[in-house]
């Protein structure tokens, strides 16, 4: 019996992450997918970036989804877009975990390394197995596999669109934050609950023979955190 773990938004919560391998470590490994959403909003989005480049420990197999907050990240670091766009969206806090003054003039982009930014531009888009497809935001129904766009796997927000499914698969995703979440609908599970804010994180376990749903969500605990101050409270 083999299952997959994923990981929905972290939002610069190291210590969520922390947490959350602890737990897949716990139940004995397996297949880990991210589904995007590391940086922006909490304090220690540079710390994640860097324990996910460092790769999956033994026992586990790591796939990593790009997130729209690490698209508008690339996309500002590479000056494809403007600098506002990503700072008020809780680029800010990224920015200061990489050691940028909380306050000051002029935004100096040169503090995130070339290469985490080289690292988060080649995340893929969507993850698909026998019986689910995992993707950070969700998938256009009207649209074959082949055809779905960027800007809906990173930004789509109409969900009842894909209650049902997509191609008899489970649609597995986060981005729209629910702090009574998990959201589990017959073919689509949203695992987004504001945990970076909230300090609670779930994990969707799925068995790879089963379709479906999620067999067990894991509930992580931690420190609630201020959404104007990004301390904890």
């Amino acid at each position: 019996m083999a299952f997959t773990f994923a990981v929905p938004d972290l939002h610069g919560r190291a210590d969520l992450l922390d947490l959350a391998l602890a737990a897949v470590t716990a139940r004995g490994g397996g297949t880990v997918v991210f589904t995007g959403d590391y940086v922006d909003r909490g304090p220690t989005s540079r710390q994640i970036i860097e324990r996910l480049m460092a790769g999956a420990p033994e026992g586990q197999r790591w796939l990593i989804l790009k997130g729209n907050h690490e698209d508008m990240m690339v996309e500002v670091c590479r000056g494809r877009a403007p600098i506002e766009l990503w700072v008020q969206n809780g680029g800010g806090s990224t920015l200061v975990s990489y050691g940028h003054p909380r306050r000051c003039e002029a935004v100096d982009l040169s503090v995130v390394p070339s290469e985490h930014v080289a690292w988060l531009d080649r995340l893929g888009l969507l993850f698909a197995d026998e019986h689910r497809i995992y993707v950070h935001a969700g998938i256009d129904p009207t649209l074959p596999f082949t055809a779905q766009s960027k800007k809906t796997m990173l930004w789509m927000r109409d969900h009842g669109a894909f209650d049902d499914g997509f191609e008899g698969k489970h649609v597995v995703h986060g981005h729209t934050p629910l702090p009574d979440g998990p959201d589990r609908r017959p073919g689509r599970t949203n695992l987004d609950t504001l945990a970076w804010h909230t300090g609670r994180l779930c994990i969707g376990v799925f068995d790879d023979d089963v379709p479906g749903g999620p067999v067990e969500v894991i509930e992580i605990r931690g420190e609630l955190i201020d959404a104007l101050t990004g301390r904890a409270t």
